[in-house]
């Protein structure tokens, strides 16, 4: 039985070990984080992933091809970018990358390292603004800045351990096993990502004032985005905030990066060329 207290405590002792990868800027985001895993491997697990689905792109015709609106992200990312060092210094140094598929789907993520993708169906269906492509940009750096990708996984390390560690101590059934994986699913897993969801929001936010875009373009996405996803799950069975969730953290948040938009508009902030222009 020692062993087994042993293993629990040691096992517990490092699942438990919390860090935090980025400053707290100007809306104060300061949750500890779970980061188990070394982010050059979730790094290199992302790029793997990343370059795949540009070949798959590339092969189907279907990389880069709307140049009216790729070169509108890639300047509108020109602007963003630079601004990643209020949160994380480091990040400037990283090897970014913008890049648009013709997909219609609402979608665009930033995968770790930097790596942009829209899909035209979010630009095109939703007839998004600048400032509005610009609020989706920033919340999806934001999930890179702050290494929710990595975070998740090591969630789901965690988890399988715990429930592999807890079955042996305590000889649980399949049944108990199941019952409780799903209780820590909906009491633990959804509201972790929700949580997530509002940082990336939030940071992101931050991220499109500081670079001279309207904040407001933050709320007016989101309604945009709640009309076109109406049958969406309810938010306690979803990992993402409803729509009017968002918009009322996004209201409650605007008068606080109103005045770096104000201070972005009276003297714009420098650009970086994210890619060479071709």
């Amino acid at each position: 039985m020692k062993w087994r207290q042993w293993l629990v405590a040691s096992s517990f002792a490092v699942l438990t070990a919390c860090t935090s990868s980025t400053h707290e800027g100007a809306t104060g985001i300061q949750r500890k984080q779970f980061l188990l895993l070394p982010a050059e491997q979730v790094n290199a697990m992302a790029l793997q992933s990343y370059r795949g689905e540009l070949s798959q792109a590339k092969q189907k015709g279907a990389l880069n091809t709307d140049k009216a609106n790729l070169e509108r992200i890639r300047k509108i990312a020109d602007r963003l970018i630079p601004q990643v060092a209020t949160f994380r210094p480091d990040a400037l140094n990283w090897a970014w990358e913008v890049n648009l598929e013709s997909r219609n789907e609402l979608n665009a993520y930033c995968a770790p390292g930097g790596k942009i993708m829209f899909f035209t169906g979010i630009i095109n269906n939703l007839k998004l603004t600048d400032d509005e492509i610009a609020a989706i940009m920033g919340h999806e750096i934001a999930h890179a800045l702050r290494e929710h990708g990595r975070e998740r996984i090591s969630q789901a390390y965690a988890q399988q351990a715990g429930m592999a560690i807890l079955a042996m101590v305590t000889d649980m059934s399949q049944k108990q096993a199941t019952i409780l994986q799903t209780a820590t699913h909906l009491g633990l897993t959804l509201p972790h990502g929700r949580g997530q969801e509002t940082e990336a929001d939030v940071m992101g936010l931050e991220l499109l004032a500081r670079a001279g875009y309207d904040p407001k373009a933050a709320v007016t996405l989101w309604q945009k985005m709640a009309a076109a996803n109406k049958s969406a799950p309810p938010a306690f069975l979803s990992t993402h905030p409803s729509s009017s969730q968002r918009i009322n953290e996004l209201n409650s948040k605007i008068a606080v990066v109103m005045p770096l938009y104000q201070a972005a508009k009276r003297n714009p902030p420098a650009t970086k060329i994210v890619v060479p222009r071709s």
